[in-house]
């Protein structure tokens, strides 16, 4: 068996010598195709940053009125960390309130002067309530309305809860994140299957050169898996090259656009390929050597049912 192996792995690789530049534009193309896999993989990193910081930057706030006890409002803060759909509650007292109001208006000097005049603090406590997705804002806000046991008494202490205020802004956020996500998914599977389709017909090319010796080898009895083998094998040599040239091609490439374009893309390119060069290698590599095989597959079964 291990003799069978080495000779179907051996005729492989003279296949894949042999093709000469046949074969070396099969592995231009697949190194095309995994070029083409590994960008969706950065532009899905960026993509999902960009949604990310979008979503951090929503939240619901929930004022309470000046004279609301801090126990209460703990209360409160629990039975809202306890919600499947919250991902963290943050609790500002009214010292901290004040004190960010008056660096927010520190250069507004007739908002200090007035704030100065009232002397005592006319800002209540808050919590800032940020949920897992911008979708379920209005599920927050509707236990906020509601009757439940873990709420009541709450709506003596609670002043507004701005979600309603800001909800067109939420729902039109909500909107864009859903149709970028949608958008993402169906460019990578129409580019993924137009790049399959270049490289299978590449691949089929190459194995169309060698249509005579399969024919012979069919003839003098050769099974099948021994005529596809150094075929696959063939494929998989044009997938392992491709992976290779692919990741040493993206390490410029990254270096460039992590350095000179961070602040516009939002996330350091260059670091996140780094960070991720197992994962984004194992990927890209099964990518390869799978489209190659299943390539080789088809391509030679044309010859072997004749």
């Amino acid at each position: 068996m291990m003799n069978k192996i080495k000779r179907v792995i051996k005729a492989g690789f003279l296949n894949f010598t042999r093709s000469g530049i046949i074969s070396w534009a099969a592995v231009l193309v697949v190194t095309i195709t995994l070029s083409t896999i590994t960008t969706i993989l950065l532009l899905q990193a960026i993509l999902n940053f960009s949604l990310g910081e979008i979503k951090n930057k929503v939240d619901v706030t929930i004022y309470f009125n000046v004279n609301a006890g801090e126990d209460k409002i703990l209360s409160l803060k629990q039975s809202l960390e306890n919600l499947p759909e919250v991902s963290q509650v943050t609790y500002v007292s009214r010292d901290e309130a004040l004190k960010l109001f008056r660096d927010r208006h520190e250069n507004d000097y007739s908002t200090i002067a007035a704030l100065d005049e009232i002397k005592d603090n006319p800002l209540g406590a808050y919590l800032n309530v940020k949920a897992k997705e911008v979708s379920q804002y209005e599920s927050i806000a509707n236990f906020m309305k509601g009757d439940d046991a873990l709420v009541i008494g709450s709506s003596s202490i609670v002043d507004k809860v701005n979600y309603y205020q800001n909800k067109t802004v939420i729902d039109r956020l909500n909107n864009i994140i859903s149709g970028a996500q949608r958008l993402g998914f169906l460019i990578t599977l129409i580019l993924i299957i137009i790049s399959i389709i270049i490289t299978f017909n590449t691949i089929r090319l190459a194995i169309f050169i060698s249509k005579e010796e399969i024919g012979v080898m069919r003839l003098v009895g050769a099974s099948k898996i021994r005529v596809s083998g150094p075929f696959m094998v063939e494929g998989a040599f044009y997938g392992i090259i491709a992976t290779v040239v692919t990741l040493i091609l993206f390490w410029p490439i990254t270096f460039y656009f992590g350095k000179s374009m961070t602040n516009f893309l939002g996330i350091n390119i260059y670091d996140y390929y780094i960070s991720n060069l197992l994962q984004i290698s194992v990927i890209i590599l099964l990518s390869g050597v799978v489209l190659g095989v299943f390539s080789s597959i088809i391509a030679t079964r044309k010859y072997l049912n004749k």
